[in-house]
């Protein structure tokens, strides 16, 4: 059996989803990280696989501190980057539109460095995460995520039995097969997906292939967090009970 190479102590510490890189590059140079119970404050720190690594308690209320948002996001909003003619979500997270009853008020400095863990088309409704915190975002969009997806999606077309099966598993995507999903009728012109991916437009394209156009789509859930009742437009940060 070969030797464990070395990893930078940076890499090591996302891959076990105790924060981003750059942050784990900033407790790094603050000191804030031990390694095998020895302090270690030097960026590009190189260690071995099966090292034990902990945060110093200034690393810890650091992470507490860090926001998680959820959005209902409107039409004609784009997740992320802003596009020509239109305004990413965040312009949303607002006082204004923080969803009455919050424990939480808003502040200028939840919005830095707040960014998109995943995306919503441009029209597509539904939960969106924003998000300060690197576990969160590693949870959600890392290669790995097991946190599944769930939308309701109104369709117009015909759609068999045989073809119902191909959208639970059977449709490839860029020539690449599909993760199997759950698809199911909710009501006669609505189905339930449940996704653990999230290709560009992957739920529409998918529709296309078996004949289907999708005239509405809205996310309700994100693993066990759900849109429930915050209104569209408006927001709420996620609570500490809340664990996706």
């Amino acid at each position: 059996m070969e030797p464990a190479e070395p990893i930078r102590l940076s890499k090591l510490m996302s891959e076990r989803g105790l924060c981003s890189r750059r942050e784990a590059d900033e407790y790094i140079q603050r000191g804030w990280v031990f390694v095998d119970g020895k302090r270690v404050s030097e960026l590009g720190t190189k260690v071995l696989p099966t090292v034990a690594v902990k945060l110093d308690l200034p690393a810890q209320a650091a992470q507490g501190e860090r926001m998680t948002v959820l959005l209902n996001k409107p039409v004609g909003y784009v997740s992320g980057q802003p596009e020509p003619g239109y305004q990413p979500a965040i312009v949303l997270i607002r006082p204004e539109t923080q969803q009455a009853g919050g424990t939480v008020a808003f502040k200028r400095e939840h919005l830095k460095e707040l960014a998109p863990a995943g995306r919503l088309d441009i029209d597509s409704t539904g939960l969106l995460v924003l998000t300060q915190d690197g576990r969160v975002a590693k949870q959600l969009i890392g290669e790995d995520s097991a946190v599944d997806k769930e939308y309701l999606v109104r369709v117009t077309g015909k759609l068999s039995d045989a073809d119902l099966k191909r959208l639970n598993h059977g449709l490839s995507l860029d020539g690449k097969a599909l993760k199997p999903a759950k698809v199911r009728w909710q009501n006669e012109d609505q189905l339930n997906f449940i996704l653990r991916e999230g290709k560009k437009r992957q739920i529409r394209r998918m529709c296309e292939l078996v004949g289907l156009r999708v005239v509405g789509l809205k996310r309700i859930r994100i693993g066990k967090v759900k849109l429930g009742d915050l209104p569209m437009g408006q927001w709420r940060f996620l609570r500490s009970d809340e664990h996706f």
